[in-house]
Order: C-alpha cells, then sequence, then structure tokens
C-alpha cells in the first residue's frame, strides 16, 4: 500500500435548500459559528452560494451550499430506504471529546426538540449493551433541515499497531482486529 500524507478529513459540503433556515439550524443546535458567506457567481466560475461556518479556528469545517437556480424538493426518503436514484451519502458525524459533553450535546439537542432518528446506541458488537454493529462509540443521529443525516458521537474505537481495536475507555478488545494497517 502506499503511504498517502493526507492528515485527516478536514471539512464536509453540503447542499442546502435554504441557506438562513441551515445557518440557523447549525447555528443553534451545533454552536457552528459563521465565518463567510459568498454569492453565486461571485468568484467567476463558482455558479452557487457557499457558506463556510466553524466550530473551531479553522477558517471552516463545515460548507453549505446552496444553487439559486435550482428548484429544491423535498428528500422524500433516507438513502437507507430509497430502492431507485443516484448514490447519496448517508450521514456526516461530529466528536465530542468525551461522554460528559456528548451527553451535554445529547441533552441540548433534545432540549431544542429536535427529531433524533436512531439512538441514543453504542456502536458494539463486543460490549453487551452494544447494539451489534462497529466503531465502539455512543451515538444519536438527528436530520438538519433538508433531511441531511448528522451523527453525534463520542469514544470511537482506537487500532493499535497490531490491528487490535482498543475501546473509548482504552480497554483492548482481543479478538478484534482491522483489515488494513
Amino acid at each position: 500500500m502506499v503511504n498517502i500524507p493526507l492528515k485527516r478529513m478536514q471539512h464536509f459540503a453540503v447542499e442546502v435548500s435554504d441557506t438562513d433556515r441551515s445557518i440557523e439550524f447549525y447555528r443553534r443546535v451545533l454552536g457552528f459559528k459563521l465565518t463567510e458567506r459568498h454569492d453565486a457567481y461571485e468568484v467567476k466560475g463558482i455558479p452557487v452560494e457557499l457558506t463556510f461556518m466553524r466550530l473551531g479556528d479553522v477558517h471552516h469545517e463545515l460548507v453549505l451550499m446552496h444553487n439559486p437556480a435550482k428548484k429544491y424538493t423535498d428528500k422524500l426518503a433516507r438513502s437507507e430506504e430509497e430502492i431507485e436514484g443516484p448514490p447519496s451519502f448517508h450521514h456526516f458525524a461530529f466528536e465530542c471529546d468525551s461522554r460528559e459533553d456528548w451527553l451535554t450535546v445529547l441533552a441540548h439537542v433534545k432540549g431544542e426538540n429536535v427529531e433524533i432518528v436512531r439512538g441514543p446506541v453504542l456502536h458494539s458488537a463486543t460490549d453487551p449493551r452494544g447494539d451489534g454493529s462497529w466503531g465502539e462509540n455512543e451515538a444519536v443521529y438527528i436530520l438538519d433541515p433538508d433531511g441531511h443525516r448528522i451523527e453525534l458521537f463520542c469514544n470511537l474505537a482506537t487500532i493499535d499497531p497490531d490491528g487490535t481495536h482498543r475501546n473509548g475507555e482504552g480497554v483492548r478488545m482481543e479478538g478484534t482486529t482491522t483489515a488494513e494497517l
């Protein structure tokens, strides 16, 4: 395998039908700050509106893209329920530093009356409290105003040099392995 020097996935761009509504949601529900907002064709070759939002001190971690020439329709089904159509993405995720932070976010989301479409759940095939899935992380899934699924999680497993997983508490999970080191 070639050693590609990428550092991490840094931001995600999502198409939205109503920029103002999406800005309000991401600010109110997830605590994003607005960095910049730009009109379509403000820069030659960019025919869409772009809004850059951030959680921390980098320029952006989320880009809201809106095409003012497009006639938007409601999203009819969640991607796992669709049986026909083009491929799409299933969800994007935001990580909390600790379970305590995750519980704070969960309480905030509930207080904002945002629908939780899945969870809280422990993604685990090894923990008896788990749902049989993978990652060893606790999560909830919500939808943004356009129906994009967002995972809010904590304690994702890490991978030791020998491929064995460690859960969110740092405990080695003997018998687990990863496909590629």
